[in-house]
Order: structure tokens, then C-alpha cells, then sequence
């Protein structure tokens, strides 16, 4: 595979144009194509039964294979960025494209230091592909899919950003990851030059391929299983309290922002209010200017308090609904694993022809169960202290911002009331005790 090394200029073949910096409205997102060799979000529910070649299945090396490090941050070698956005435009499609620098001391890589250019659906593929390589493996979610209204040539550039922001979020996550981190398709993705990614991404499975997966997976849900481990009855239960949990909380902490917003849009009008009032008012020409100019203040405070929960907070709490879904899909992939070995059980109880053959199929279904409860058990370990750990630093930042917001606002009144006092005491005819 031929790495490519930094380059600062643009793949060619894209006529690449800057994105606007004056966007108003809402956008046609035309990068998240539903080419078939992409793994859309509908197909990824396989019934478990796509693996690697050189994948062991034994019981033991499935045990060393998903034995987590401890201390993983601490012996990181490869760092990944996401940045750049760029909108291109071509004769058929408009897209935007992201910058990925990769900087590693692994010893696999041909160089330290690796730039390429990537879109959505590049990034939609190296997901599909972690899905279908390890299912029972929890893979962090990529930002939503979204279909924007608006015109073909402009893109909002909010959106872009924190388009931008979450997909360095997810590589950074893949490169945090014990298994993913070394996956060959990652490897791929972070190194290879546009036409040799994409012959790649045509070398997975085929539509019909992954239709037959789909509808096995559809006959495991409806089969269902009978006796799914306590440990992981326990696992769905804890699941859908934490999405109904963390899903509420997105929603009043989005709900919060926009009554922020429209509490600031109000500030914006009162302030210019007490301005002109003093114009008119002589005797409280001078309070009624301070009372405008700590408005205006506030209202510089009370923005960036805004920005810094779009920023810092929203993103986690979104990410971590869409994780929720992420692992009710890994759950219902063990369910499914465990509902084919329960039915090739059943068949071999039952008939009598071919018995070598299905005890073979059995046996393979046994490992293949085995392999996924002791991938899942290990990862869950993992994400559950990636997630504490996320949630828990987003909570103290917010705090820090909410004390420095209210500390800020408070000092702008404490002034214009010390003001005051210094007037009332001058003249001697007001009494603020």
C-alpha cells in the first residue's frame, strides 16, 4: 500500500472552491452519497456472521485478543487531526472534503506523517467496515446524516464546524481504541491516496451480500433468543435508561440555549432602550448610560456563555445519544449471533441427515457466540470509562464556564451599583443601605 505522505496541496481532479463566510438559511448537503459500496446506517444490523480469515476464534485467543490495556493513553502512538474543510464543486456534485493529518511512531506506517483528504462517506465506510469486522465491538458514532434545504452551491458554515469537530472526535476515538486503532482499514483510511481508497471500498461485499445479511438478522430479531446471559439482559436494561436519560438531558440543555438566545436578543433591544431614554431624561442621563453600557456587557458575556455550550456541551450529550443507539444495535447484533447458534442447536436436536456437517456449523456458531460475549464484555468495560470520563469532564468545564459567566455579570452590576452609591453619597440625598 503506497502512504501519502504530507502534502499541502488539494487532490487534483476536484475543482475546489472557498466556503462562504456570509451563509444564511439552510443547505443541500450533497457529500453522503448512498454509494453501495458504503455501509449506510439501515444495513449495519448483520447477523454477526462476517468475520476476517486470519480472525481466531478459539476460546483462548479470543480472551488475549480482546484483553483491554489499562494504561493505553499513556503509550499512545499515533494522533490523528480533522480540520480544513473544503467545498468542492465538479460538474455533477458539490461536497465539502476534510483534512486528515495523521502523526505516528508505529512502526506498519511507511512514514510519521500522513495527509489525505477525505469526505462523509469515507468516514461512513471505515465505520461500516469496524462494524463488519468486529460486531459486538462498540464503534463511536459518526454526526448524523443530515438533509439540508437550501441552495446547491452554499453551505452553512456552522455546520461545516461542528461537522468538523465530530468527525475528529470519531478518529480519535478509533485511534483510542485497543483493537480498532490497529485495523487494517483504518490504516488504510488514514494513508491512502483517493483512488486507492476507493478501490478498497469496492472490494467489500456486494449489495446482495449485505441485503442476505440483513434479512438473517431481520429472522434472528423475530426468532429472538431464550436465554440471553443474565449479564447482558442487565447490559439492555442499563442501556435504555441511560438513552432515555441522556436523551432527555440533550433536549432541555438545546431547549435552554435557544430560550439563552432569545434572552440575548431581548438584552440587545434594552440596551440602545436606556441610551436613547437618557437623551431625554436629564436628571438620569448619567444611570440610565451605565445601565446601558453594563446591558451591552452582559450581553457580550452572556453570548460567549452561549457559544460555549454549543461548543462544549450539546456536542457530548449528542454524541453520547447517539451512542446509546450505537449500543442497542450492538446488542441486538450478540442477540442475533446467539439466536443463530440457538437455531443451528435446535436443527441438529431435530433432524437426522447431514449430521457431521451441522455439528461442524454448530460448533463454528458456538465460537463465533463465544467470541462476540467476550468482545462485548470487554469493550463495555472500556466505553463505560471513556463515557464517565467524557460526561464528567463536560460537566466540570460547563460549570467553570457557568461561575466565570455569572462572576463576569455580577462584577458589570456590583460596578454600576458602587457608582451609584458614590453618586448618592456625593449629593447626600439617597439612602442604598
Amino acid at each position: 500500500m503506497s502512504g501519502s505522505v504530507v502534502d499541502n496541496t488539494v487532490s487534483p481532479g476536484n475543482s475546489s472552491v472557498a466556503i462562504p463566510t456570509d451563509i444564511s438559511g439552510q443547505i443541500l448537503d450533497l457529500d453522503e452519497d448512498d454509494d453501495l459500496e458504503v455501509f449506510s446506517k439501515d444495513l449495519t444490523l448483520t447477523d454477526g456472521s462476517s468475520f476476517n480469515a486470519s480472525m481466531q476464534t478459539s476460546p483462548a485467543s479470543m480472551i488475549n485478543q480482546y484483553k483491554f490495556e489499562e494504561d493505553a493513553e499513556d503509550t499512545k502512538d499515533i494522533f490523528v487531526t480533522v480540520d480544513n474543510p473544503e467545498s468542492h464543486v465538479t460538474a455533477i456534485e458539490t461536497y465539502i472534503t476534510y483534512r486528515v493529518v495523521t502523526k505516528t511512531t508505529r512502526s506498519e506506517f511507511d512514514s510519521s506523517e500522513f495527509e489525505v483528504r477525505r469526505r462523509y462517506q469515507d468516514f461512513l465506510w471505515l465505520k461500516g467496515r469496524l462494524e463488519e469486522a468486529h460486531p459486538t465491538l462498540i464503534v463511536h458514532p459518526l454526526p448524523e446524516k443530515f438533509v439540508v434545504k437550501g441552495m446547491v452551491e452554499r453551505f452553512n458554515e456552522d455546520f461545516i464546524e461542528t461537522r468538523s469537530r465530530a468527525l475528529h472526535r470519531f478518529l480519535n476515538k478509533i485511534a483510542e481504541h485497543p483493537i480498532f486503532s490497529s485495523s487494517e482499514d483504518f490504516k488504510i483510511f488514514l494513508t491512502a491516496a483517493s483512488g486507492e481508497l476507493s478501490s478498497h471500498k469496492k472490494q467489500g461485499p456486494g449489495f446482495l451480500s449485505r441485503m442476505g445479511d440483513t434479512v438473517k438478522a431481520v429472522a434472528a430479531a423475530v426468532r429472538g433468543v431464550r436465554n440471553r446471559p443474565l449479564e447482558f439482559t442487565e447490559m439492555q436494561e442499563y442501556v435504555d435508561a441511560f438513552s432515555q436519560k441522556i436523551s432527555s438531558l440533550d433536549k432541555v440543555t438545546q431547549r435552554i440555549v435557544r430560550e439563552q438566545k432569545e434572552y440575548l436578543d431581548e438584552l440587545k433591544e434594552s440596551g440602545p432602550t436606556y441610551a436613547l431614554w437618557s437623551q431625554s431624561e436629564e436628571e438620569l442621563a448619567e444611570p440610565l448610560r451605565n445601565v446601558a453600557g453594563c446591558v451591552d456587557r452582559c450581553c457580550k458575556e452572556t453570548e460567549e456563555q452561549v457559544k460555549n455550550l454549543n461548543d462544549h456541551l450539546i456536542p457530548v450529550l449528542h454524541e453520547y445519544v447517539l451512542c446509546a443507539d450505537t449500543l442497542k444495535a450492538v446488542l441486538r447484533r450478540r442477540d442475533n449471533i446467539q439466536a443463530d447458534f440457538e437455531a443451528k442447536t435446535e436443527a441438529l436436536a431435530t433432524k437426522k441427515a447431514d449430521r457431521d456437517t451441522m455439528r461442524d456449523d454448530l460448533d463454528k456458531a458456538e465460537d463465533r457466540l463465544e467470541w462476540a460475549n467476550n468482545a462485548l464484555k470487554s469493550d463495555w468495560t472500556r466505553w463505560q470509562k471513556v463515557m464517565r470520563t467524557d460526561l464528567r469532564s463536560a460537566f466540570v468545564d460547563t460549570a467553570e464556564r457557568n461561575v466565570s459567566y455569572y462572576e463576569k455579570c455580577l462584577a458589570v452590576w456590583e460596578s454600576f451599583l458602587h457608582s451609584q452609591r458614590t453618586d448618592a453619597e456625593g449629593n447626600g440625598n439617597v439612602d442604598f443601605s
